[in-house]
């Protein structure tokens, strides 16, 4: 047995909560560039690289790469080899999110009740997930969501029936409803399977991919490339300007079902999908 104690866990949230904000993830930046390389459409293109110097400002500045610096959505493996020592858990989580965004000046844009809508002044709680794995070790993915993209976001429980087409009908619908709301270019996370609340859960963790990864599954690989196609001929375009660029990435995540359903959620991410990550 492994003991972690909560103070580390708190201290690595509240880094990964000010890393997130501040740079893209490699292949997202990657991304990024290589689309106002290719981009034909002048005042496309012109956005794109527009995009690009917010990059350079906020890694030249330490500033946050977007104003929204959104919820924080925290993702655990957690070794079952691994005892918790000196706090709960879930409070390590929290306490390092309330440092990393006070401490790092980050935007607090977390309210305490949906209705009543009292900002909490810490960015707390985080929306955590905890996976139990083998091992002895914890990985911490920490990727705050703005909600610009957040609130484009769609969940179905399509008939069996529906099949693969209307699967991507409803997902190209969706972008399509969504225009230039979420600051396109956009990442798509579509889940497919489950149950209501699993389709949600895969939608999410399958922006937390490389964006310019397919899915293992050739059958899966060729939707997604589908998917993206179909997108880009939207032509909504960087922040909602036209041109070919609307999406960067699909990616699927899927899971078992049952007989009788077909559910499938779309999360919408911005062109800053952010998210950091440290295994301790």
């Amino acid at each position: 047995m492994r003991e972690v104690h909560a103070d580390k866990i708190a201290n690595a949230v509240a880094a990964l909560c000010a890393e997130a904000n501040r740079t893209l993830p490699p292949d997202m930046e990657r991304a990024v560039r290589a689309a106002a390389d290719t981009e034909p459409w002048p005042l496309a293109k012109a956005t794109l690289g527009t995009l690009c110097r917010n990059l350079d400002a906020a890694r030249e500045t330490g500033l946050p790469i977007c104003q929204d610096t959104g919820m924080a959505c925290v993702f655990l493996e957690l070794g079952q080899e691994i005892h918790i020592t000196g706090g709960a858990l879930e409070d390590a989580v929290n306490e390092g999110v309330r440092r990393g965004y006070t401490e790092g000046l980050l935007r607090k844009s977390v309210v305490a009740d949906p209705l009543r809508r009292v900002n909490t002044g810490d960015n707390t709680p985080a929306v955590l997930t905890v996976r139990i794995v083998p091992g002895g070790a914890l990985k911490i993915t920490l990727a705050p969501k703005g909600f610009g993209s957040e609130n484009m976001s769609r969940l179905a429980m399509l008939k069996p029936s529906d099949g693969a087409e209307g699967v991507k009908d409803f997902v190209v619908d969706t972008v399509r409803r969504a225009g230039p709301n979420p600051c396109p270019p956009i990442v798509v996370g579509v889940g497919i399977g489950g149950t209501f609340d699993r389709a949600a859960l895969l939608a999410k963790q399958a922006l937390l991919r490389p964006v310019d990864s397919r899915h293992p599954d050739p059958y899966y690989a060729d939707i997604e490339r589908e998917l993206l196609n179909r997108i880009n001929a939207l032509g909504t375009g960087p922040q909602g300007f036209g041109g070919k660029t609307t999406a960067l990435g699909v990616q699927i995540e899927t899971y078992p079902t049952h007989i009788a359903g077909l559910p499938v959620a779309v999360n919408i991410s911005c062109h800053v999908t952010r998210h950091a990550e440290v295994t301790l």
